[in-house]
């Protein structure tokens, strides 16, 4: 099942632990998570289950080829990084 990892600068905001979800798309795996944590799904994504404009998100390695639908493949194995732009000096 893939694994769905937040920055851990984002734990230090909000609930964000890494966790095993059964999905096929990034899309799938998102939902799962936010299922149980509206909250950091309301950092992540916009009302319309967009990826917002500060979020960026690789799998395995590769960034989201798909940023509107999020419909990129997961594997069983496969790691899905969720990461947000910062800002300040």
């Amino acid at each position: 099942m893939p694994r769905v990892i937040f920055t851990p600068h984002l734990s230090r905001h909000l609930d964000a632990p890494p966790q095993t979800v059964e999905a096929t798309t990034v899309r799938e795996a998102l939902a799962a998570v936010f299922a149980a944590n509206k909250p950091l799904a309301d950092y992540i994504v916009d009302e319309r289950f967009r990826m917002r404009k500060h979020v960026t998100i690789f799998v395995d390695g590769k960034p989201l080829v798909d940023r509107d639908e999020m419909s990129d493949p997961v594997g069983a194995t496969s790691e899905i990084y969720v990461l947000q732009a910062l800002s300040g000096g």
